[in-house]
């Protein structure tokens, strides 16, 4: 009897390279959110400082991933983690992309980041009018018509499908993925 030969796929993208580029695809958008803070001027309001916690929680549990998790079960956990962190980072970009086109009514709070604390009565009153206040309604920046809000958005779907690529191609009932033996067989 002779056995079905099946070549597994050889794309070489594994587990814990989709962790590592969740991961750095995470830090290239806080990197890029703080170039466009501290370089641009661009002030965040609240909702933009809402968008980043998934991207911090993202980039820790990458870290964590990629130097504890040495078992495919344990990485597939750490994938449906960072699949959980990227739909919400997308769910609060069309969000705040939406709130920006007036689609949805944004928070009442939404008003900056907080300035820094002012020495004395007279620092207080110069605060007040030079203070900017940063409504969630308004984008500063477009790029092809799209928000940094909307960017966060596909960018964070983007990330979402290569979790949910870690997920999809494991095989089910085996807790290891599919490796080729020396005679080109499929094995678990």
């Amino acid at each position: 009897m002779t056995s079905l030969s099946v070549a597994a796929p050889r794309t070489g993208v594994t587990p814990s390279r989709l962790i590592l580029l969740i991961g750095l695809g995470c830090l290239a958008l806080i990197a890029g959110a703080w170039f466009f803070e501290i370089v641009w001027g661009l002030r965040p309001c609240k909702l933009c400082l809402e968008q980043r916690l998934p991207h911090y929680a993202a980039i820790g549990l990458s870290a964590a991933g990629l130097v504890l998790a040495r078992s495919a079960r344990l990485q597939g956990l750490v994938l449906l983690g960072l699949a959980g962190l990227m739909l919400w980072s997308t769910g609060l970009g069309v969000y705040h992309a939406g709130v920006e086109w007036g689609w949805f009514a944004g928070p009442n709070d939404c008003g900056g980041a907080a300035a820094s604390v002012a020495a004395g009565v007279q620092d207080f009153m110069k605060q007040l009018q030079t203070t900017r206040v940063v409504a969630c309604s308004e984008a500063a920046w477009r790029l092809l018509g799209l928000s940094l809000a909307g960017w966060n958005a596909l960018a964070s779907l983007a990330l979402l499908a290569l979790a949910l690529t870690g997920l999809v191609r494991r095989p089910r009932g085996c807790a290891a993925p599919y490796k080729v033996n020396s005679v080109n067989h499929l094995t678990h």
